[in-house]
């Protein structure tokens, strides 16, 4: 049965309706794949290693051979899971470079009556066509806003009316700060989060703005595209300002319900920027269950950092939105309100 060998496009339209079988080693894997995608290694991370060296030293035909002593008793399990995998005969299979692996486990499927299509240039082509795709100029409307201040619930409220929306802190896995990793799954690479980005952004029409909270280069340990973030930063922000005492409530409603040594662990992490006494009494406050002191010492390191940042954006592109309330809804309409004065949607542009 010959090989089908496609461009990355095709390969990820029919990723929408056929399984992706990645058939790099488990380690490639959990870097970053294809969202979907299950994982048919050829090679164990260490079979990858010994071969690979077998072929800079030696040549192709000894690789070959080096690999087909190391699968051969995996073989058959190899199949198995291919078969379980594949939809009306059909599996789409990729590798890192689209060579020798995905060559080698396309004939292995064929055996088994599996047609394989094959992605030409592999994950590196597919990571390069994503990247370049997040680079490319979109209308963005950013949300942006002091911790605290209820961005990800309004941005919820977006969505819920019909809104595009992309949750980049949920894509993340972290909500951005010293803290923003309590109560969440582990982080994705960055690689991944890439990945999974653009499977978000795909979703949305070219010609159909979006919204995005605000962010830093990095949320928790995962960067931002570097053309991606440079883009958020140029668009158009709406910043919804509100003091510290509206905003403690529901930040203590978030985190007071974690572990006081938990939280210590979170204070410590930023306690060279908070200093020596803003630490010592965020420590203290914590141990005598006065939460609320806590995140105010932590707040006012936070609202510094974020008016740093946003210096960094042009004063023609930010809309401010004064607010004395955390009433989702009240705030959600007077984001929309704020979001009809931005002049390109004034002149009528609908992304139709």
């Amino acid at each position: 049965m010959a090989v089908k060998i496609v461009g990355v496009e095709e390969f990820l339209d029919l990723a929408g309706q056929l399984p992706v079988a990645d058939v790099r080693s488990p380690g490639e894997f959990l870097n970053g794949h294809i969202p979907g995608a299950v994982n048919i290694p050829l090679f164990d991370d260490n079979e990858r290693e010994a071969v690979g060296i077998k072929y800079k030293k030696e040549g192709r035909n000894p690789a070959i051979k080096e690999g087909l002593k190391r699968i051969g008793p995996s073989i058959s399990s190899k199949l198995e899971k291919a078969l379980d995998l594949a939809h009306e005969g059909k599996l789409l299979v990729h590798c890192w470079r689209g060579g020798m692996r995905s060559e080698a486990m396309a004939w292995l499927f064929s055996l088994g009556g599996i047609e394989a299509i094959v992605l030409e240039g592999g994950y590196k082509k597919y990571r390069n066509h994503i990247l370049e795709k997040l680079s490319q100029k979109r209308k963005m409307i950013i949300l942006g806003g002091m911790t605290g201040s209820s961005k990800t619930h309004i941005l919820r409220n977006l969505r819920k009316a019909g809104n595009p929306v992309i949750d980049l802190e949920g894509l993340a896995n972290h909500k951005g700060s010293a803290f923003g990793s309590l109560g969440q799954l582990p982080q994705p690479t960055t690689e991944h989060f890439a990945n999974l980005l653009y499977e978000e952004w795909i979703c949305i029409k070219p010609e159909t703005p979006f919204w995005l909270e605000d962010e830093s280069r990095n949320i928790g340990s995962v960067f931002l595209p570097d053309p991606f973030y440079a883009n958020m930063q140029v668009s158009d922000t709406i910043l919804l300002v509100m003091d510290i005492q509206t905003r403690l409530p529901r930040l203590l409603e978030e985190y007071s319900v974690f572990p006081p040594e938990t939280l210590k662990d979170s204070v410590m992490r930023i306690s060279k920027r908070l200093g020596g006494d803003n630490t010592r009494d965020a420590l203290e406050a914590i141990d005598k269950g006065d939460f609320a002191k806590a995140i105010g010492i932590t707040l006012i390191y936070y609202d510094k950092a974020y008016m740093f940042g946003l210096k960094k954006k042009s004063e023609s592109k930010i809309i401010t939105v004064e607010t004395d309330t955390d009433d989702i809804e009240i705030n959600t309409s007077k984001v929309l309100e704020a979001a009809g004065r931005i002049d390109w949607i004034k002149a009528g542009f609908t992304g139709s």
